[in-house]
């Protein structure tokens, strides 16, 4: 199937030119094209170029998508999300509206024991069900891939049948799915007591069986007091990293643990949040190339402080942006939405922002060779956006401006 995408009034690209991710100054380049085209083979972007030189390329039995005063720019990659949960937590929203903190819902019995109790009597299919509808939203508003972790099981069963109904839907579903093992998202009830035998649980049962059966691309912890300390997220991704399972790290959230420079040790793929990370965290980010995900979105829903982003870029550090759209701290899938927030209030421009939403955020997947950018060879995830130009996507808020989504080169209607 050949696709071309004509008259694009303005192609952000967001190369890479041979970079797996962008730092620093470099982050605002997004190697725009004006009156551009993208030619399409396959699912794979073969051509892309100003429309004055497209006339030398064969379009022989291309189907034509018209972009006549459209922005069209890499499919958003959102690297972090809990997208596949049961239930919902509006009653919690009241309770921190009323001045609860996160910490005293959980002390009784909500946050991620709440959903973890919800999980548990839901069926895989009543999971996926739910699932779907919110993949489906995130596809409307331009996400074309996207990261799903498991976590709310909490024991092998549960979180075995989350990453099984993560696997299936990603083979019934349009949007690209990849799987996260986070088993060591909180201690459960039954082992409070107990958590030594709860970390040899995940590390001696649930870990070898994920890897094993393939459910799983990322193993993740959340790094926190009262969660997961140091030595036991050490523990825990070092017997992930031993069966295949690439680090990644909830890290800095609450708190200033030296996740950071954890997350610099075992080389992982990303430590995300780091509303807390200290100087030593960045360098320690920055020498090992760690991508660092940011979520602007639950500082703005849990009223907490925001990660020091221009600290991050400035610091060489690859930034990333991320939804981690889930039932307790952000209940929002809109990537824009997290743009315009990390504009206005971490500092970031609207061209750090685009970059890293896409080639960053990919990066943070350790996908950046096949998706993120607009160029040759990447697989063609792109979206057609209703703006006059790119910096009105995050300043024209609360609107889903996606006029057309293409994936692995297919046009999708909605």
């Amino acid at each position: 199937m050949q696709l071309a995408l004509l008259d694009i009034q303005e192609l952000v690209t967001v190369a890479a030119r041979g970079k797996r991710v962008k730092t620093g100054s470099d982050m605002r380049d997004l190697a725009v094209i004006e009156n551009a085209a993208v030619l399409i083979d396959d699912g794979t972007i073969s051509w892309v170029g100003r429309m004055e030189d497209l006339a030398k390329k064969n379009r022989k039995g291309t189907d034509i998508l018209d972009c006549v005063g459209m922005v069209v720019m890499p499919g958003f990659v959102d690297s972090h999300t809990h997208a596949l949960f049961a239930g919902s937590r509006e009653e919690e929203f009241a309770m921190r509206s009323a001045g609860a903190t996160y910490r005293e819902i959980g002390e009784r019995g909500g946050g991620i024991l709440g959903t973890v109790s919800a999980v548990r009597k839901a069926a895989k299919k009543d999971l996926k069900k739910q699932a779907r509808k919110y993949l489906g939203g995130m596809l409307r508003h331009g996400t074309t891939t996207v990261e799903v972790k498991s976590g709310y099981g909490l024991d092998m069963a549960s979180e075995i049948k989350m990453l099984e109904a993560i696997n299936e839907l990603m083979e019934e579903e349009v949007i690209g799915i990849v799987p996260t093992f986070l088993g060591a998202h909180a201690v459960p009830p039954e082992h409070r007591q107990g958590k030594d035998a709860y970390v040899r649980e995940i590390t001696d049962r649930m870990i070898p069986y994920v890897s094993s059966h393939k459910l799983a691309s990322f193993c993740d912890v959340f790094c926190e007091q009262g969660y997961f300390d140091i030595a036991e997220s050490s523990a825990i991704l070092g017997a992930g990293k031993a069966s295949g399972l690439t680090p990644k790290l909830h890290a800095e959230e609450l708190s200033s643990t030296g996740g950071a420079e954890l997350a610099a040790r075992l080389g992982a793929a990303s430590a995300d949040h780091l509303e807390h990370i200290t100087e030593e965290g960045i360098r320690a980010l920055s020498s090992a190339g760690v991508v660092a995900t940011l979520l602007p979105g639950v500082s703005f829903f849990l009223n907490h402080p925001h990660a020091p982003a221009r600290k991050l870029i400035d610091g060489g550090v690859p930034v990333a942006l991320a939804s981690d759209f889930n039932p307790g701290s952000c209940m929002s899938y809109s990537m824009p939405l997290m743009m315009t927030i990390a504009c206005t209030q971490m500092r970031m421009t609207p061209e750090e922002t685009i970059a890293a939403s896409t080639l960053n955020a990919a990066a943070a997947l350790k996908l950046s060779h096949e998706i993120g950018s607009i160029e040759a060879g990447k697989k063609a995830d792109l979206i057609v956006l209703d703006i006059p130009n790119y910096m009105h996507l995050p300043y024209h808020f609360g609107e889903n401006h996606v006029e057309k989504v293409v994936k692995n080169g297919v046009v999708l209607e909605f």
